[in-house]
């Protein structure tokens, strides 16, 4: 069984843990039912979506919240394209890709990405190139939102170190009697983080991105 997680950062700027539940596998209904969960209780005004390329989610977001963005997570994708590069060559296409990701806009990302598929293909890595060219916008979305913002949007790592400590606290069990004792260990766990520093500490400066809103609705 798999547990689905979601956390998100309100109007306030803090972190809040939006929900979890019991999923048998990743799919399309595994996900379509958790945000239907997550809608039924009033989860509204998502801007933004940040996940990796997993296509049951995707689906379901567009079914769910429509209106939302999707920004597929930088570092999921970095290691997408590892996967068909050598070891000897992974900490350069590393330094290669985070230069794109470096860029001062989109523009100037979508034209860096370029630059870096063709000196891979140069470098006899045609299938890295191809993944570059095929899926590199699906990470850019972040630039849609201030600025001051991007590092924190880019990835979902946040998620990711909460869900290495539902790890390693489920594997201390090693095997659960039934899929609900492994949630309410799970739950209990995020009702302890989001009681700490992670929860009670403002995250973003969500001022920054109702000026941003404005100043994009003045030029439009």
């Amino acid at each position: 069984m798999s547990v689905l997680v979601a956390i998100g950062v309100g109007t306030d700027g803090y972190r809040k843990v939006l929900g979890i539940a019991e999923g048998q596998k990743e799919d399309k209904a595994g996900w379509s039912g958790f945000l239907g969960y997550l809608k039924s209780r009033g989860l509204a005004g998502i801007k933004l979506f940040i996940s990796d390329a997993c296509m049951g989610l995707i689906e379901s977001i567009a079914e769910y919240y429509p209106e939302a963005l999707w920004q597929r997570c930088a570092v999921h994708f970095y290691r997408n394209v590892f996967s068909v590069v050598p070891k000897g060559k992974i900490s350069e296409v590393a330094t290669m890709l985070k230069a794109i990701h470096a860029s001062e806009d989109r523009e100037s990302a979508l034209q860096k990405a370029a630059a870096v598929s063709e000196k891979l293909e140069q470098m006899k890595l045609p299938k890295a190139a191809d993944k570059i060219r095929s899926s590199i916008q699906e990470t850019l979305t972040y630039y849609v939102f201030p600025s001051a913002h991007w590092r924190k949007i880019r990835t979902n790592n946040p998620l990711e170190r909460i869900m290495r400590e539902i790890r390693r606290r489920t594997r201390v069990i090693g095997a659960f009697p039934d899929g609900h004792s492994a949630l309410m260990l799970s739950a209990a766990r995020l009702r302890h983080i989001a009681g700490t520093k992670w929860g009670l500490k403002k995250y973003m400066d969500m001022d920054e991105l109702t000026c941003h809103q404005a100043a994009v609705e003045m030029v439009a």
